[in-house]
């Protein structure tokens, strides 16, 4: 456990404000003490101690020691429960998740900044449904059904009589001179390949464009006027078989804004039923195949007998539906500066839940993604809304969805802000800052990279702007003396977070960021993203240092210029 350095600052900075307010009144003059009350009392004080030394005060920052580990824990604790059931976007979880923020908003008085005079600002989804009873398929007249013999990506499709053939792996990688549908023509016919990369090659192997250097098997399907492809089912498709039937027809998938996907012909796997009849007579057996997909043996592709036919109804229900982003605006203090934004953001959701998750935990509740930086968010929001000094500019708390469907809610705030967007004069993004490295973690594979006591990733702070890198350290210098590791503070990270949360939405306007996170775990995205495993008084720590720095952004004479705005080549990444 480190050392708790806010026992070096006074408890009650508010009090010793003052105290130190009234000692300076009384030896200045009656003209100097009018200057003083018409500009206004200084947001952060800069005096001198009274100890014969003449060393200087810590700086002060408003309302910061209100926020407490025991505050962010009593809001984790409801925000991570089992009753959000893991915050997916869409979902009542989340629904439940935005009430509550904006319930507490509310009773801190931070005005509306949603929509309609609301906190919820409404982003438009697509959400659509396999129709299970309607989607067919058929070989040569024999028919199986959806759910129990093949389930289907989401795409509608219609199509008869077309012949089969077999592509074996079906990944076309020009840099590993893998090509397996040299001598077979697949147009107008259904692919059928395994599902599994080709032996000896991994992810990392795809480089460049797709399309171009490489295909994934749907894609080179579509490209060369396929009617559909056909999936061989893993082992863990197999096992997880319920659960995607569940996701197709039941829970269904959910589409934002222009997204849609690349591939517009069906791709459906098929049950081991299906595929024994399918090679049936064949120079291959289904489960021959399968086991040389299962040892990493070459395959050879070979269309299947002419005269098998396969014909396939894929019906699927859309409609449009809405989430929200939760947006509040607590008004500066100055005349002028009010008309400017420090934003201070987290996304609230997470990934949900499965009913047909093995194991006795079906929910993923995501205390630490990203749960620890939607509730320091609210004990920030709160501290700035309680305090008894204003910013002088305007503080801009947003929660949004979707971020992990692909940043969802901060593009779409982005794009259509209900505040003046070139207002907005920095973005402060906090999404994992829960998790910190305990006894033995330096050893172990996925915890190892956790920030240590008294640390935190910083991203960005000095990317954009010169001026917010260093407002950044000052604040960390004069404060808690939290340490900033900038291992990732890099585009070219091969990690690549700058582009993995909301803050690179804000970035792409040109509107200068700092991210704040703990890294991946081994909790990452499991169920067991859990709130025991949070360090609550560390993350205290964290969330001070955050408000220290919005509240110094707040109150400068100058926004932070933008002297080194990001190149093309990031923003179209």
């Amino acid at each position: 456990m480190f050392e708790d350095e806010t026992a070096q600052h006074p408890k009650d900075i508010t009090s010793y404000r003052y105290k130190f307010m009234t000692k300076a009144i009384k030896h200045i003059s009656a003209a100097a003490l009018l200057f003083v009350f018409v500009l206004g009392v200084p947001a952060t004080l800069n005096a001198q101690k009274k100890d014969g030394k003449g060393a200087a005060a810590a700086p002060v920052f408003g309302n910061v020691d209100s926020i407490t580990a025991r505050q962010l824990k009593e809001y984790l604790t409801f925000i991570a429960s089992d009753e959000l059931e893991g915050r997916d976007t869409p979902s009542k979880g989340l629904d439940i998740a935005a009430k509550y923020i904006a319930g507490h908003l509310a009773s801190w008085g931070i005005k509306p900044a949603g929509g309609d005079g609301t906190y919820f600002q409404k982003v438009p989804l697509r959400h659509s449904k396999i129709v299970a009873d309607t989607t067919k398929f058929e070989v040569n007249g024999q028919q199986y059904d959806y759910g129990k013999d093949f389930l289907t990506s989401l795409v509608a499709s219609n199509f008869s009589n077309a012949n089969f053939v077999f592509a074996g792996n079906g990944w076309v990688i020009k840099s590993k001179n893998i090509n397996p549908y040299e001598g077979i023509d697949v147009k107008d016919k259904i692919v059928i390949v395994v599902n599994a990369l080709p032996k000896g090659v991994t992810f990392g192997d795809l480089k460049g464009p797709a399309g171009g250097d490489w295909f994934s098997p749907p894609l080179y399907a579509q490209t060369n006027g396929a009617k559909a492809v056909l999936n061989f089912s893993s082992f863990s498709g197999m096992a997880n078989w319920d659960g995607a039937k569940w996701n197709q027809s039941e829970k269904g998938v959910v589409e934002f804004g222009k997204q849609e996907s690349q591939i517009k012909i069906p791709m459906i796997t098929a049950s081991p039923k299906l595929l024994a009849s399918l090679f049936q007579g064949e120079k291959f057996s289904a489960s021959n195949l399968f086991s040389k997909t299962v040892s990493g043996e070459a395959m050879e592709s070979f269309d299947l007998n002419a005269s098998k036919k396969g014909s396939a109804t894929v019906n699927v229900r859309t409609e449009n539906i809405f989430t929200q982003n939760v947006v509040g605006i607590l008004e500066g203090s100055d005349p002028v500066l009010k008309n400017e934004y420090v934003a201070v953001g987290a996304h609230y959701d997470h990934v949900g839940m499965n009913p047909f998750f093995p194991g006795p935990d079906k929910i993923w509740n995501g205390a630490d993604d990203d749960g620890s930086g939607t509730v320091a968010v609210m004990a920030i929001a709160k501290a700035f809304a309680e305090g008894a000094l204003k910013p002088k500019r305007s503080m801009l708390f947003i929660w949004h969805a979707g971020e992990e469907k692909g940043l969802w809610g901060s593009e779409y705030f982005a794009d259509n802000p209900t505040v003046p967007i070139n207002s907005i004069i920095t973005e402060l993004n906090i999404d994992m800052i829960g998790r910190y490295q305990n006894a033995g973690d330096e050893d172990h594979p996925q915890n190892k990279n956790l920030p240590k006591q008294g640390e935190v990733f910083s991203i960005g702070s000095k990317m954009m702007s010169t001026e917010l890198g260093e407002v950044s350290e000052q604040v960390i210098n004069s404060f808690l003396k939290l340490n900033f590791n900038y291992k990732y503070d890099d585009p070219k990270d091969p990690e690549q977070f700058f582009y993995r949360s909301d803050h690179f939405n804000y970035a792409k306007k040109g509107i200068p960021i700092i991210f704040y996170m703990d890294g991946s775990h081994a909790d990452y995205h499991q169920v067991t993203d859990s709130v025991e495993k949070i360090n609550f008084e560390s993350m205290e720590r964290v969330v001070k240092t955050i408000f220290a720095t919005g509240w110094t952004l707040a109150n400068r004479a100058t926004r932070p210029v933008v002297d080194k705005p990001l190149p093309a080549s990031v923003i179209g990444n």
